[in-house]
């Protein structure tokens, strides 16, 4: 339903914008095959029966609406190639589009449908260049007319390393051979100096690895640097590249279908991680073309808004995230509830940033691989409860909203806020509550069931809503959301257990980190004095009965109820919190369970004397990086899993020495004593350039500096758990702590790691996957 406005005013003042800051800024249609593809062929334009030039008219009228200029168009083996449709280039002509072609695809040509190796034969510049160079040839002759940024290199024919090229000497030598034929084919047929027509060379995956082995770029070629795929930019240019009169600049993934899994579905790109990625781009000087892959366009709307926002006017790094989406959220809805939309939009990107809802199979793809058991759960199943809280509130606060906005901007606010952030905590309580419900029936709890009942709710939820989207405004988007692209396994609805009743009776108490207690065998509840603080204790039965339970407190420990009854409604558990005040005595505390009670220790130790950064809590100390800050080193916020994260400084040389670095400095206090690990975590970002490193030191007390390496190398398995986890885990080795307070120090070794927090966990801390 649309807004009518009985009256607009326009005001007949000139305006003149001023120049953007990216040059060719763009899209790259990706992936198509389960949006976009369907949509326009079954929706929009049955008549092509495909993505042809109505479809196009669409997009290039949004590509105006936000500022970009070109586009690389879809090219899967579903679409027609866009040439093959002769309207096509007029029509992006028209529009006064730039065409450009993907990183795999040289000199306009669209490979999935136009290379046919039956004809053709193999793609393979040392044994076919004759057929590969006309086959460029004949493409360059019939655009030569239009505006294009051509890319010239050499890929296999379908996204895949070069053909023929077994070493990284014989890359080489087939990637010149490439370009030279790419570069005489357009001097030819444009009749001009190679070096006068715009080209661009993607230095994608292995193309990378080609260019940096030593492969010579002529200089007018501008170089575009890939991120890894999952939204870390790969490298920048060094010093003497910024000079480079083609420039450089950016390919950035907002949508991805590969290793280590796919995220095809859901946009959960963090905002705060496009500002720091591609904020990086614009000081490094990479400012020539940003092209975005945006998957099917829908879902991604604000972060595809936001990325072109950035590239045609770089002020825009000067506004956080959160207010940009803010603003985004005023303009499609109204002032009123934008604030409340974007906290919203934020705490789902946020919840999304430690794992995405595609990869909570904890699998993988290429091969696919079953899913396994997620890593939320641990021991103690605390951390998926905790999760599955978090997406109940969000979930709230969305449907509340959406409630009492008008009727014509409900449509709209199902498709960008309540489909997402829904769709995304159904799949967590899918997957999360299954989990938990072979947990609990390990315990033998009474409620085990209740759990499978939860994930089969969840996936008629996904399976409902994704219905209604393709439903809104009269089928206006139907065939646009398919909820599991790919059929890959973490969509599959899978088998629904039912576990069979304890042969045990009565109650018992679960601790965290998967102490499972009697009535004789207790864990201890720690806290410190002078330091408030929080510890949940489980209390569940293991028959599905009524079980009135009363929880008998010691001074400075309170709690939300002392009485409850454990009933089908509460699955016959319960989590019961218990604060701390700070002060007080150790001591007993008694949960009665029908007729059995438990004496729960309470240890209440000394804390420090004056305050510090970080007090250990269940064996564990856990420092956030941005609590402290040094010269070296600046503050990002709205990143991360503490909300803020510390990044040593851009300009800052590398390979430094740490005796010459000013360190960070925290002061914690341990409450126990021994040997502990120590653990740098990082996001997974990469050297900004082959002149740096990625590196810091990291010294307890007055002990050793120990290195800490965050750098990857390739798509190697730490990379893949990093990328999939958007951390970094920089293991420092162990050290032995009495117990007290300490001073943990962190050297900036090099310009560009980014901090998230560290810690030092000792023996017996509970296992997790997250703070």
């Amino acid at each position: 339903m649309s807004r009518r406005a009985e009256r607009l005013h326009v005001s007949a003042a000139p305006v003149t914008s001023k120049a953007p800051s990216v040059t060719y800024r763009g899209l790259f249609l990706n992936d198509e095959d389960w949006g976009l593809k369907p949509w326009a062929a079954q929706t929009y334009d049955p008549q092509t029966g495909n993505i042809g030039p109505k479809t196009y008219a669409r997009i290039f009228e949004l590509m105006w609406r936000l500022k970009a200029n070109t586009l690389w168009p879809a090219m899967h083996d579903v679409s027609t190639p866009f040439y093959d449709i002769k309207a096509n280039p007029k029509l992006a002509n028209d529009y006064a589009i730039v065409m450009g072609t993907s990183h795999s695809e040289a000199l306009m040509r669209n490979n999935f449908g136009e290379w046919n190796e039956k004809r053709d034969g193999a793609f393979n510049i040392f044994t076919n260049r004759k057929r590969m160079t006309a086959y460029w040839q004949k493409r360059v002759s019939e655009v030569k007319g239009f505006d294009n940024l051509y890319t010239v290199g050499l890929r296999g024919v379908h996204d895949t390393p070069m053909e023929g090229a077994d070493t990284q000497d014989q890359a080489r030598q087939g990637l010149q051979m490439a370009l030279d034929s790419e570069r005489d084919i357009l001097s030819r047929a444009l009749g001009k100096p190679a070096d006068k027509i715009p080209q661009t060379m993607t230095l994608y995956k292995e193309v990378l690895d080609t260019y940096q082995s030593g492969f010579k770029v002529p200089q007018d070629i501008t170089l575009l640097w890939p991120d890894d795929n999952y939204g870390y930019i790969r490298q920048l240019p060094t010093e003497a590249e910024i000079q480079r009169p083609g420039g450089t600049g950016v390919y950035y993934h907002l949508s991805y279908w590969g290793q280590p899994h796919d995220y095809l579905w859901l946009a959960t790109t963090h905002p705060g991680l496009i500002a720091e990625e591609m904020g990086k781009a614009w000081v490094r000087q990479s400012r020539r073309e940003w092209i975005f892959n945006v998957g099917d366009i829908k879902p991604a709307e604000f972060l595809t808004q936001y990325a072109l926002d950035l590239a045609f006017d770089a002020d825009g790094f000067k506004t956080p995230p959160r207010e940009a989406l803010r603003r985004w959220a005023a303009t499609q809805f109204d002032d009123g509830s934008a604030t409340d939309i974007a906290a919203i939009l934020m705490d789902y990107y946020d919840l999304a940033f430690s794992r995405r809802p595609e990869f909570l199979g904890w699998n993988g793809v290429e091969p696919v691989t079953r899913p396994q058991t997620d890593g939320f759960i641990g021991k103690d199943g605390y951390e998926a409860q905790a999760r599955l809280a978090a997406y109940a509130r969000l979930t709230a606060r969305a449907e509340a909203l959406g409630a009492i906005l008008p009727a014509d901007r409900q449509a709209a606010y199902f498709e960008l806020v309540l489909y997402p952030v829904r769709s995304a905590a159904n799949l967590n309580k899918r997957i999360l509550s299954l989990d938990l419900a072979a947990l609990y029936a390990r315990d033998g709890r009474a409620g085990a069931n209740s759990y499978v009942s939860d994930a089969q709710a969840a996936q008629a939820g996904i399976d409902a809503d994704t219905a209604a989207y393709n439903a809104l405004e009269n089928g206006k988007w139907r065939h646009m959301m398919d909820a599991r692209p790919r059929d890959l396994p973490v969509f599959a609805p899978p088998a629904w257990p039912h576990y069979a009743a304890s042969d045990r009776t009565g109650c018992d108490l679960a601790f965290s980190g998967g102490r499972v207690i009697n009535a004789h065998d207790f864990p201890r509840l720690t806290f410190v004095r002078g330091v408030p603080g929080d510890q949940v204790v489980e209390v569940y039965s293991r028959e599905a009965k009524d079980t009135p339970v009363t929880i008998t407190p010691i001074a400075g420990i309170s709690t939300e109820a002392t009485r409850l009854t454990l009933d089908e409604a509460s699955r016959w558990q319960s989590r019961l919190g218990f604060h701390w005040n700070g002060q007080g005595q150790s001591g007993r505390m008694t949960i009665t369970c029908g007729a059995q009670t438990f004496n729960v220790p309470v240890d209440v130790v000394d804390g420090p004397s004056a305050p510090v950064d970080a007090v250990e809590t269940e064996r564990r100390v856990t420092i956030p990086a941005a609590s402290t800050v040094s010269g070296d080193w600046e503050v990002i916020d709205e990143l991360g899993s503490q909300g803020r994260v510390l990044r040593s400084r851009l300009d800052l040389p590398g390979h430094r020495q740490p005796q010459v670095v000013t360190s960070l400095s925290y002061s914690i206090f341990t409450t126990s004593a021994g040997e502990a690990d120590l653990t740098v975590i990082a996001l997974p970002t990469h050297p900004l350039s082959p002149e740096t490193g990625l590196k810091v030191g990291v010294q307890v007390d007055d002990g050793p500096i120990q290195t800490v390496d965050f750098k990857t190398v390739g798509r190697s398995d730490t990379w893949k758990r990093n990328v999939l986890s958007n951390t970094a885990l920089g293991q420092a080795g162990k050290v032995t702590l009495s117990r007290g307070k300490h001073v943990v120090k962190i050297y900036a070794l090099d310009p560009g790691v980014v901090l998230d927090r560290i810690e030092l966990t000792f023996p017996g801390a509970p296992q997790r996957y997250a703070p």
